[in-house]
């Protein structure tokens, strides 16, 4: 039946595995495509403008599409609560840096390579979650962040044989790796601040990425000054933008909120079942996109990180499940 949780359950497989492995695919393409190359900056800025203005759409359904409802809302839950506010600055910071660490990775690794080393995000979110949330884990988890961490250890470490002419000077695997992991780290701890704030308040999730997206914008204007005034200047915000770069914008912007709307229906099981395609797919369409080549270690690494994305996924129904 369509309507059946089954049939939502395999859609938000379908939506979550795209998605996931977009994101990391497109990111690496538009970053090595030829032609001119655009400021990573102001991607993440425009992203944050999409995302604030897709989120005001929803909130504008949600209040009977009343602009006058609209109004009331953000001045009752946003600007007559400023300490409330304020609580979000911290993760709007964080999500900006974020976003152009993962674009410095993506210059610098190929989009296997990218992902695989992304999941380490889960050990990151799993460890904030003990310290902040004052979860436990079970011992299989524990011991899915050893199995996770010798796979990316083995990736990392993978030789990557290239032809004659091929390799790029500008890139650095040591700079995408560091970047990468960076990334993950503060995505783990801004990931259950984010998720603390949530539950401490009657705030909805919507309205909560709206207060993101206010505070992010001038924070991601600072990073664009700070990191590329020189080619702001000489070149202007757009330099480099065609059509898919304006894809990669509401990609981004957009990818999150859709994985929020979906993942209610899918458990633990099916976001790593999501997450190991993701990977698959990744490293598949990196062979023919990207020329990469697969060696026997990155593959068993990749299978080790696979491997770990299940174990900690599976909880028996004895325990409580610590979402991440």
């Amino acid at each position: 039946m369509e309507n059946s949780p089954e049939f939502y359950k395999y859609v938000s497989l379908v939506v979550l595995t795209v998605q996931n492995a977009a994101v990391g695919l497109s990111m690496r393409y538009a970053r090595i495509r030829p032609g001119e190359l655009f400021l990573s900056s102001t991607v993440v800025v425009m992203s944050e403008l999409v995302k604030l203005f897709t989120c005001l759409l929803i909130v504008f359904k949600e209040e009977d599409s009343s602009l006058g409802k609209v109004k009331i809302a953000i001045h009752e839950q946003i600007i007559r609560q400023p300490k409330d506010t304020l609580k979000v600055c911290i993760p709007s910071l964080i999500y900006v840096v974020q976003n152009n660490l993962l674009y410095l990775a993506a210059s610098n690794l190929d989009a296997a390579t990218y992902q695989v080393i992304y999941q380490l995000k889960i050990l990151s979110a799993a460890l904030f979650t003990v310290t902040i949330l004052r979860r436990k884990l079970i011992s299989t988890q524990w011991l899915s962040f050893v199995v996770l961490v010798t796979g990316v250890a083995l990736v990392q470490l993978a030789d990557q044989p290239t032809k004659p002419g091929e390799a790029n000077t500008n890139q650095s695997k040591s700079i995408g790796f560091s970047a990468a992991l960076a990334a993950c780290f503060i995505s783990g701890f801004a990931g259950i601040y984010f998720e603390k704030i949530l539950k401490g308040s009657n705030v909805s999730v919507w309205m909560r990425n709206i207060q993101l997206s206010f505070l992010s914008l001038p924070f991601g204007l600072v990073t664009c000054v700070i990191n590329d005034y020189t080619q702001l200047k000489e070149n202007g915000f757009y330099y480099g933008y065609d059509g898919f770069v304006w894809y990669l914008v509401v990609l981004q912007a957009t990818g999150g909120l859709i994985v929020a709307a979906v993942v209610k229906y899918a458990d633990n099981i099916l976001k790593g079942f999501a997450t190991s395609l993701a990977i698959i797919l990744s490293c598949i369409a990196s062979v023919y996109i990207f020329d990469f080549h697969l060696t026997l270690q990155f593959a068993f690494g990749t299978s080790l990180v696979i491997g770990s994305v299940f174990l900690y996924s599976y909880v028996p129904r004895t325990h409580n499940r610590v979402k991440v």
